[in-house]
C-alpha cells in the first residue's frame, strides 16, 4: 500500500470480503480509534494512521501513513500517568492536521483569501511546511484557549460573582455550584453544536466510526450490512473521555480546595483559576488511566462509570448512511495490524 492514495473505489457490500484479520470476536476490545472529519474519518491503529475523505465528486481521497509516536523515542513518555497527557496532545495535533486536510476538499464559497503578510513571510523564509506547522500550533493554542475560557475561567468568574452577594457561603457550596455550571456549559455547548447542519454530518461520520469498530470487535466481516446493525454508542469514545474529565475535575476541586491552606487562597478567583490550570494535566492523566480501566472491564461498576459518556453520545453520534459506513470501513481496514490480536486493548 502506498503512503498516499487517491480516488480509491469502494466495493459494494456484496463485493466486500471478510477483513484479514478481523477481531477475535466476543470480549475483544481494540485499541484502534478514530475521529470524524469533514466528510471523512481518521483511524489510528497500533502502527498506522489512515484518513479517508469522500470528495464532492464521490471519489475517495486517502492518506495512509506509518505512525510516528514520541513515546517510541522517549519511552518514559509511555508510562502510566504520563502517557495520558502525551497521548492527549498528540491526538489533538494529529486530529487538527487531519481536519485541515479534509477541509481542503470543501473550500468555503467565494474568492479564496489572500495570505497575510505574516503567512507570506513565514513561507518565504522557512517554507510551506513551516507555515503549516505554525497554523497547526495556532489552531491548537486557540482550541485550548477556548476550552479553558469556556470550562475554567467562565464558571469560576460566574460563581464568584454570584457568591459575592453571599460572602459567608461555605467552600463546598462554591465547588458544587462551579461543578454544576461546568457540566451545564458542556451540555449546552454539545447540544447547540449538534443542531448545526454541517456538524450533524460530522456526527453521522462519528456514528459510522463507532459502528465499524464494533463490527470489527465482534469478529464480523467488515461489510456495510454488518456495520449498519451495530450500536453507535461506544464506551471508549472521546466524548466519554471529556465527560469524565469534567467530572474528575469537579471532584478534584471539592477535595483540593477544601484542604487547609488552600481553602483561604482559593477564595480569590484569579488564584482559583490558576489552581485549576495547574491541576488540569493531573486530571487528564488520571482520567486517561480510568478510561483505560473502564474500557478493559465490563462489570456493574464500570458500566456505571461509563454511563454519563454513553448518554452524552446521544448528541455527538447520529445514524450514518451507507456511504459514510463505506468510508469508515475503508479507513479501519487500512490500519488493521498484520498479526491478529496485536491491537488488543
Amino acid at each position: 500500500m502506498n503512503e498516499n492514495q487517491a480516488n480509491q473505489p469502494v466495493p459494494s457490500p456484496e463485493e466486500t470480503t471478510p477483513c484479514p484479520p478481523c477481531g477475535p470476536g466476543k470480549d475483544f476490545r481494540t485499541t484502534i480509534g478514530g475521529q470524524a472529519l469533514l466528510e471523512g474519518i481518521l483511524m489510528r491503529g497500533p502502527k498506522r494512521q489512515a484518513i479517508v475523505v469522500r470528495k464532492p465528486d464521490g471519489a475517495l481521497e486517502i492518506r495512509n501513513e506509518e505512525l510516528k509516536l514520541i513515546k517510541d523515542r522517549y519511552p518514559i513518555l509511555g508510562v502510566p500517568f504520563i502517557r495520558g497527557v502525551v497521548n492527549f496532545l498528540d491526538s489533538m495535533v494529529k486530529g487538527i492536521q487531519a481536519l485541515m486536510w479534509s477541509a481542503e476538499f470543501y473550500p468555503e464559497d467565494g474568492e479564496p483569501e489572500e495570505p497575510s503578510r505574516l503567512e507570506k513571510w513565514i513561507e518565504k523564509r522557512f517554507g510551506s511546511e513551516a507555515l503549516f506547522k505554525w497554523i497547526i500550533a495556532i489552531a491548537m493554542l486557540a482550541g485550548l484557549g477556548f476550552a479553558i475560557a469556556l470550562f475554567v475561567i467562565l464558571p469560576t468568574l460566574v460563581t464568584s460573582g454570584f457568591l459575592y452577594f453571599v460572602p459567608d457561603a461555605p467552600m463546598w457550596l462554591r465547588n458544587l455550584l462551579e461543578g454544576i455550571l461546568k457540566l451545564m456549559i458542556f451540555f449546552v455547548y454539545i447540544v447547540l453544536c449538534s443542531r448545526l447542519k454541517e456538524i450533524q454530518r460530522t456526527f453521522r461520520y462519528h456514528g459510522a466510526e463507532h459502528k465499524t469498530i464494533f463490527c470489527y470487535e465482534r469478529g464480523l466481516p467488515l461489510t456495510v450490512e454488518n456495520a449498519r446493525a451495530m450500536p453507535r454508542h461506544h464506551p471508549r469514545c472521546g466524548t466519554s473521555f471529556l465527560v469524565v474529565v469534567i467530572i474528575i475535575a469537579v471532584l478534584a476541586s471539592c477535595v483540593v480546595f477544601a484542604l487547609p491552606g488552600v481553602r483561604d487562597v482559593a477564595e480569590n478567583p484569579i488564584i482559583r483559576i490558576l489552581l485549576h490550570l495547574v491541576m488540569l494535566p493531573v486530571i487528564v492523566a488520571v482520567t486517561y488511566e480510568l478510561n483505560r480501566f473502564i474500557g478493559r472491564h465490563d462489570n456493574p461498576v464500570t458500566r456505571v462509570l461509563a454511563a454519563p459518556g454513553l448518554w452524552m453520545q446521544n448528541f455527538t453520534t447520529f445514524e450514518p448512511d451507507d456511504s459514510m459506513l463505506e468510508v469508515a470501513i475503508q479507513a479501519l481496514t487500512l490500519v488493521l495490524p498484520e498479526k491478529a490480536g496485536e491491537d488488543a486493548w
